[in-house]
């Protein structure tokens, strides 16, 4: 305990006065939970943004969940390699829908049934079956049929997400982090699934903590953290923070 407290490094700047590094531009987006629609409607905006804001070494942040939920998962998995293939500067968190999305692949019956209890019905469907076949299958000839359905490529792809990306005064992560543990040392269930322990933590970060994972109306500020999952798979809003230097701002598509 006393070796973690010396390690511990000084809490980040308050958030108005965070910074990245000169030169360089970040877009990072919020859950996409299967809306591919809105994921280009979002990308047509960061294009349009980035390109009126002059010369910077530009880079997109996915926070993860791209899948589950909304109605095309392997639409935005298609999209989100396609942005990668095309040469863009496009970097990818592991969420947890992404991690219960590789366990259902292996067509483990008690994580199809997991994946399936939190919106993995719908990621399914969006591969190619239909809604009367899907309703025949029991849970185990499903669990079976999984490894057929979901193409290697998007599994390949899923696999190769980070855990959090560390840029300027700003920590990007999917869920948040465990307060008290140095960000090199924080355990990916915390990164991909915590909630409560984190969003009522008093205590400054020693980052700017963005995150997605927990829904709100509108983006949240507070402390040393930024959430900016907007609930898109409902609501229609997926929203994307952008940073330069030490400038700020939003972009959706509710606006």
């Amino acid at each position: 305990m006393l070796n973690r407290l010396l390690r511990r490094k000084k809490p980040a700047r308050p958030i108005d006065s965070a910074t990245i590094p000169e030169g360089q531009r970040v877009y990072a987006i919020g859950d996409v939970h299967g809306r591919n629609d809105l994921l280009r409607i979002l990308l047509d905006k960061i294009i349009e943004d980035d390109g009126r804001r002059g010369q910077a070494k530009s880079e997109i942040i996915f926070l993860g969940d791209l899948v589950d939920r909304g109605p095309d998962s392997a639409g935005v998995l298609d999209t989100a390699m396609q942005l990668k293939a095309d040469g863009g500067n496009v970097r990818f968190l592991m969420g947890n829908h992404e991690e219960v999305y590789l366990a259902a692949a292996t067509g483990d019956e008690k994580s199809v049934r997991f994946f399936n209890r939190i919106g993995g019905r719908e990621t399914i469907l969006s591969y190619d079956i239909t809604m009367k076949d899907y309703a025949e299958l029991d849970m185990a000839s499903l669990a079976q049929r999984i490894p057929e359905l979901f193409p290697q490529r998007h599994v390949d792809f899923i696999a190769s997400f980070e855990d959090q990306i560390i840029i300027g005064d700003y920590a990007f992560v999917h869920a948040g982090i465990r307060p008290g543990v140095p960000l090199s040392e924080q355990r990916n269930k915390d990164l991909r699934w915590i909630r409560e322990d984190f969003l009522s933590a008093p205590e400054a970060h020693e980052k700017i903590i963005v995150y997605g994972h927990t829904i709100g109306e509108d983006v949240v500020e507070t402390g040393t953290r930024i959430g900016i999952d907007t609930g898109a798979y409902y609501s229609d809003k997926l929203t994307a923070l952008a940073l330069q230097g030490s400038e700020r701002w939003y972009l959706d598509t509710a606006t």
